[in-house]
C-alpha cells in the first residue's frame, strides 16, 4: 500500500504545473507516493509537458473541462477511492488534493504524513499556505460559512474585529497563523485526507463545479467524527487563482457554490424569513444567472 496518492487537476497552468511537479518529485523522506495528473482539456500544452518531462506521473487527459471536484474524483477513483464504503485495498493511506499553482518545500509531504500519523483522530489536514507576496492565504484555515458566520464576514464585522472568535471565524483571523489549530476546513489547494475518512464519507460532491467542494468534503468528514487541522509547521507557496482567474465562470461559480453549500447543510434549520433574505443576498451577489440554480437546484448525492 502506498503512503500517499496525490491528485493534481490542471487547466492551462503549464509553467506553474511544471514547477509544482518539480517540487513534488524533489520531496525528501521515507515514504511512497503516486502522482495522478488529471488535465481538464488544457490548450496550453500542460498535458504534453507533463508527459515529456515527468514520465512517472500517471496522466489522465480529459477531452473537456470537468471542473474541480469531478476532475479530482477521476484521479481519486484511479487511485482506488470509490464511492462511500468502497475503497480498494490498494488505495494509499492518504489522498492529497494539490493545486498545480503550489510549490512544496522538500520535507512538506514527509512532515504532513508524520503530523497525521501522530493523531489518528485527524481526518483532514492542511499546511500554512503563503501567497507570493509572503502573506497568509486566509482560505487555508476556515470556519464553515453558516448564515451567521457569513453575515459577520460580508457585513464587515470580521474586518473590524479580526481578533474576535465570534466575528473572525470565517477565516480564523483570531488565531496565530504560526500555531496549529483545529478548524472547520482547509482549502483544496492542499487538502490531505485519511483513507478511512474517504471510506466513511465518499468522494467530492460533483454538484459543485469550482469552489465549495472542499468545504463540503470537510463538513462531511467532520460530521463523521473526524477532526480537521491546520498544521502551521509546514509552509507551502500558493500562487492562488492561477486557473480560475482565466475562467469567466469563476465569480458566478463561487456564489453558486455558496448556494449549494447553504441549501445542502443549513436550509432545514433556517426559518423562512431568513431563508428568503439569504436567497436575496446570494442572488444579488451571484447575478441573474443564479436564479436558474435557485429555481432548479443541482442534484446532490
Amino acid at each position: 500500500m502506498q503512503d500517499i496518492g496525490i491528485v493534481i487537476v490542471s487547466w492551462n497552468t503549464r509553467d506553474l504545473l511544471r514547477r509544482c511537479l518539480e517540487t513534488v518529485f524533489a520531496s525528501q523522506g521515507e515514504f511512497s507516493v503516486r502522482v495522478v495528473l488529471v488535465d481538464n482539456a488544457s490548450s496550453d500544452g500542460s498535458a504534453e509537458m507533463a508527459a515529456d518531462y515527468f514520465p512517472q506521473v500517471e496522466l489522465l487527459a480529459q477531452s473537456e473541462n470537468l471542473g474541480y471536484p469531478r476532475g479530482n474524483n477521476v484521479g481519486l477513483r484511479h487511485l482506488g477511492f470509490h464511492s462511500k464504503g468502497a475503497v480498494a485495498s490498494a488505495a494509499p493511506r492518504y489522498a492529497l488534493l494539490l493545486n498545480p499553482d503550489t510549490e512544496l518545500p522538500p520535507t512538506a509531504l514527509a512532515d504532513m504524513l508524520a503530523f497525521m500519523d501522530s493523531r489518528l483522530d485527524i481526518g483532514v489536514a492542511g499546511p500554512k499556505l503563503i501567497l507570493p507576496d509572503g502573506s497568509l492565504d486566509k482560505a487555508c484555515r476556515r470556519g464553515f460559512p453558516t448564515p451567521l458566520v457569513s453575515f459577520y464576514h460580508y457585513a464587515g464585522l470580521a474586518k473590524l474585529f479580526p481578533r474576535s472568535r465570534r466575528f473572525g471565524r470565517y477565516n480564523m483571523t483570531f488565531a496565530d497563523e504560526n500555531q496549529d489549530i483545529e478548524v472547520d476546513s482547509v482549502v483544496g489547494a492542499y487538502m490531505q485526507l485519511r483513507r478511512e475518512a474517504i471510506e466513511r464519507v465518499g468522494l467530492l460532491d460533483e454538484a459543485f463545479f469550482m469552489y465549495g467542494e472542499d468545504l463540503d468534503w470537510a463538513y462531511r468528514v467532520k460530521a463523521a467524527g473526524y477532526k480537521i487541522w491546520y498544521h502551521a509547521g509546514v509552509t507551502v507557496k500558493h500562487v492562488k487563482r492561477a486557473a480560475s482567474r482565466q475562467n469567466p465562470r469563476a465569480q458566478f461559480e463561487f456564489w453558486r457554490a455558496m448556494l449549494i453549500f447553504y441549501r445542502k447543510h443549513f436550509r432545514r434549520e433556517t426559518r423562512l424569513p431568513l431563508h428568503l433574505l439569504i436567497l436575496t443576498a446570494l442572488l444579488y451577489k451571484g447575478g441573474p444567472s443564479l436564479w436558474q440554480e435557485i429555481r432548479r437546484p443541482t442534484t446532490t448525492p
